[in-house]
């Protein structure tokens, strides 16, 4: 089926864009490189260039390559393809691209069936340790596994890994050295070689060394493949820009887009020289910017220009939102790890309660270990969540069950009548239901699994016509194909990642939770270009959110006297310790309500102030509802008190300084609850 943007003119198809995503989608030969900016449209100007080129009959669509890093962003290209009238082109990650062709050629280049393909290298690594007398645990194995990929994919032989290690400061896992390393390396690909087992690495060097060695089949690749996009450019590694120079061989019709400032995986071997040299290696390479954000509102747009802007970031781009203004982003400190996680609990149950879903929202954090925290306030907070990098969507025994159900139906020949109907009913014995379940655990989690498929399911339909409906056959073979790529449905729960996991993706709103020293900058960024890529994460944390903000750290683990600091790329931006407030501490309950009459609005922090104002909104509504003053409803000095002391329940309430029975009986519940969501 066709959906009406796939029926649009070449001309149409252009006029969807803004100036400069225009301007991409026209210039249809390469080379060109597009900088865009986080939020800018960068997707939608490649696929509309893809699309148009394939409209004008510039390009026949199978000899097109798209490549990106991610299933997600190949799966998402893909769709934006299709909906366009390009479904023949090829969006692929450079893995999935290069093992299609290494199964294609490897009989005739090497000789019998591919070998074996393995996931996980950590089972082999350990064999051949024990195999060399190196002595590893399961911790040691993931060190020196990324050690081995990053050797792999900077195209270093092992024998030269001791001299390039050093050369560029980079040091072994802790525990090993270089020599170790070297001699892990060389045992593993024995051990490969004996085994006839492949990795993921081995992909991407053998089919390159395969092109760049045997003329004939890379001919007949080029032959296949005339034009090449590549997006996330600055993630490419050494021997992905070496594949890609050998799909090339020597031609130039090639669009790269990237962004200098969302360069954050150095540490797998991503470069972003290619990028920002781009136009030295193709002298009469053409340059288009994209900065207008249609993501973010202007608060938040600024304050990842000035991130960037404080740090000299190469390359930066400054962002100008598109979007009508919004909210200031929030800082927030709490006193440990617990209060941290609890306060961002109970603000997006708050948020949730106001209408936005859960899906919209998301905890970012810069270690996976950060996450057991919120799991356990949001669970206690009976909020629905996923993790990031938790089991795949297409690999859950209950979501295998509902395709299993479905795909029964399409046997069946049940295709005929409402798709949304249909799906609904298919899907009820899998556990879906129209009332939300209210338990948190597997049944909510299967739940919010079906969901999904029914969202997926209604949103087909609604690309449908009357004349030519969404079929119960093609909402099968979207679900197929999404899960031989796996590019999963959105789950109605709010994402808990890591700020690595999160590029890519964006929410309404987001939280950026543990921002202090040490987790930002993480400590063992312990080099300025180490530091800087941190800056970078930080300014991807930010981008990713597109109307609320909140960043907040903990001063302590577990409470106590509380050492951490706010990370050094934000210092200024959040609170400031309030002598005032600060002189509280010590007295008794009596003796801080007196000092708590005496305080002034001038008193009140930053972070005081805005508590301050919501308190005084909510007595001048209450003030008119009366039809008197609003000083009879409270003084200014028990608003102040409040704001100061942010009593959590009654009890403490009722010290405040012109709280009586009275005002307790007719306001406490309001100003608590006030408190509360403030909170």
């Amino acid at each position: 089926m066709q959906s009406g943007t796939a029926r649009l003119s070449p001309e149409a198809i252009l006029d969807r864009l803004d100036p400069e995503q225009r301007e991409v989608a026209s210039t249809l030969r390469g080379p060109l490189v597009v900088l865009a900016g986080a939020g800018t449209g960068k997707t939608r100007a490649i696929t509309h260039r893809i699309a148009y080129g394939v409209r004008t009959g510039e390009y026949q669509p199978t000899a097109v390559l798209a490549v990106t890093f991610t299933t997600r962003a190949a799966g998402e290209m893909r769709s934006r393809l299709r909906e366009l009238g390009a479904p023949g082109v090829q969006a692929r990650t450079f893995h999935a691209a290069a093992l299609k062709q290494l199964k294609y050629f490897w009989p005739r280049a090497i000789g019998g069936p591919m070998w074996e393909l393995i996931e996980y290298k950590g089972r082999y690594l350990a064999q051949a340790a024990r195999h060399i007398g190196i002595k590893v645990d399961q911790v040691a194995i993931r060190d020196l596994a990324s050690e081995v990929e990053w050797m792999k994919v900077s195209m270093i032989d092992p024998v030269n890994y001791v001299y390039k290690a050093a050369a560029i400061g980079r040091e072994p896992p802790s525990g090993y050295n270089a020599e170790q390393i070297v001699a892990l390396a060389l045992a593993y690909e024995d051990m490969k070689q004996a085994q006839q087992i492949v990795d993921f690495e081995d992909i991407l060097t053998i089919l390159g060394a395969l092109l760049a060695e045997n003329s004939s089949i890379a001919d007949q690749v080029r032959r296949q493949y005339r034009h090449f996009v590549v997006d996330e450019y600055q993630d490419v590694s050494p021997v992905q820009q070496f594949l890609l120079e050998q799909w090339l061989g020597g031609r130039d019709e090639l669009c790269v887009v990237g962004d200098p400032s969302q360069t954050i995986y150095s540490f797998t071997g991503a470069r972003p020289t290619y990028l920002l040299q781009f136009q030295q290696k193709y002298p009469r390479a053409q340059e288009i910017r994209l900065v207008r954000d249609y993501r973010s509102t202007p608060q938040i747009v600024r304050l990842a220009n000035e991130v960037l802007k404080e740090g000299k970031v190469e390359g930066a781009l400054m962002l100008k939102s598109q979007k009508a203004p919004g909210l200031e982003p929030k800082y927030r400190i709490y006193d440990d790890d617990e209060q941290e996680a609890n306060g961002i609990a109970a603000s997006i149950a708050n948020l949730i309660a106001q209408g936005t879903k859960a899906s919209d929202i998301a905890i970012l954090y810069r270690t996976n270990a950060q996450s057991v925290a919120f799991e356990q306030a949001l669970t206690s907070a009976q909020v629905g969540f996923q993790v990031k990098g938790g089991e795949q969507f297409f690999a859950r025994p209950d979501v295998r069950r509902a395709i299993s159900l479905l795909e029964t139906a399409i046997a069946a020949d049940l295709g005929g009548g409402d798709l949304q109907a249909q799906v609904r009913q298919i899907l009820t014995p899998a556990g879906w239901s129209e009332t939300p379940v209210t338990t948190v655990g597997a049944a909510r989690e299967r739940w919010e699994a079906m969901c999904a498929i029914v969202t997926l399911a209604d949103e087909m339909a609604a690309k449908g016509t009357p004349a030519n409906p969404t079929t119960l056959a093609e909402l099968g073979a979207e679900l197929r194909e999404r899960a031989a790529h796996q590019n999963a449905p959105t789950i109605n729960g709010v994402t808990l990642a890591s700020l690595h996991a999160a590029k890519g993706l964006e929410w309404a709103a987001v939280f950026l939770a543990g921002m202090s020293e040490g987790l930002m900058p993480i400590s063992l960024a312990d080099s300025p270009e180490a530091v800087a890529e941190e800056r970078r994460l930080l300014y991807v944390g930010i981008t990713r959110a597109q109307e609320h903000l909140e960043i907040s750290f903990s001063r302590s683990k577990t409470g106590g006297r509380g050492n951490r600091k706010p990370t050094r790329f934000l210092a200024s931006r959040f609170p400031q310790p309030n002598q005032q407030k600060a002189a509280l501490k010590g007295l008794s309950g009596a003796q801080a309500t007196r000092r708590l009459g005496k305080m002034q609005k001038s008193d009140l922090s930053e972070d005081d102030a805005i508590l301050f104002e919501q308190l005084r909104t909510w007595r001048a509504q209450e003030a008119n509802s009366q039809g008197k003053p609003a000083f009879t409803v409270l003084a200014d000095t028990s608003l102040v008190a409040i704001s100061m002391a942010r009593p959590a329940d009654e009890e403490a309430l009722s010290r405040m300084p012109g709280i009586g029975p009275v005002k307790m009986q007719n306001y406490g519940e309001q100003i608590l609850q006030i408190v509360r969501n403030y909170r």
